[in-house]
């Protein structure tokens, strides 16, 4: 059993391959490398190289941005990047309002079939003879400049209020202020439903106008970084050794 022990152990010293040797012997017994030296066999120190003008270069200088301004605001890319996404989304969604707010206006107004006097009784509403009002715009001026003055016509000024008190007062009983009352009721009814499209739409070109803006601020934004680049990162070249 000794012996084949012993067989085995030899087998496995020769299959160790020559890495393994070179690793077991001690450092102080291996060969160096050999020593570079000139025609004369004196030997020749390493020279270690030095830097051209002997001044170190950095690869990669720092140099102060031409707009420092612009470069802060494109610093932080992150949160301009989801300021201008906000803006954009809603700014888009202001001008979709907007746009409905004018159709549902236009929507309100059309089934009424209010169409401006042909030939005009007011010389201001001449470029609106005959015209049917379906704008906002349309709604106002027939509102102040066409009922408003013909209710001024009605009762000699007189509101619809102060007609319906003297009508009370006299017992209900006098037909011209009880026609003269029904006259002022529906010309001033009228006239606050032509005002209110006419709020309405001013509401709806206010948010329209609004998008638009928040739109171009965040096109803006996103378009800081691209600035930036063109601005101060543009003409930037590493320095080259020895220049």
């Amino acid at each position: 059993m000794l012996f084949m022990s012993a067989v085995l152990l030899w087998s496995l010293a020769l299959m160790r391959t020559p890495n393994e040797m070179r690793n077991t012997v001690p450092s102080a017994l291996m060969p160096h490398p050999p020593v570079p030296t000139n025609g004369d066999g004196v030997a020749t120190p390493d020279v270690a190289e030095s830097p051209s003008n002997g001044r170190l270069h950095d690869p990669q200088p720092k140099s102060s941005p031409r707009n420092p301004l612009l470069a802060r605001l494109t610093s932080l890319t992150s949160i301009a990047t989801i300021a201008a996404t906000g803006m954009i989304v809603v700014g888009a969604l202001a001008v979709v309002g907007g746009h409905y707010d004018k159709q549902v206006v236009r929507d309100q107004l059309a089934p009424q079939k209010i169409f401006f006097p042909k030939p005009a009784t007011n010389p201001g509403l001449a470029a609106y003879a005959g015209q049917q009002v379906l704008t906002g715009k349309q709604a106002k001026l027939y509102a102040q400049d066409q009922i408003g003055v013909d209710l001024t016509k009605v009762a000699g000024g007189k509101t619809y209020s102060q007609i319906s008190a003297e009508w009370i007062a006299g017992g209900m009983k006098n037909a011209t202020l009880a026609s003269e009352r029904t006259t002022l009721f529906t010309g001033e009814t009228l006239n606050g439903l032509l005002l209110n499209a006419w709020g309405w739409s001013e509401v709806g070109m206010i948010a329209t106008l609004a998008g638009w803006i928040l739109i171009l601020l965040g096109a803006v934004l996103f378009l800081l970084p691209l600035a930036n680049w063109q601005v101060n990162l543009r003409d930037r070249r590493p320095a080259v050794a020895g220049v």
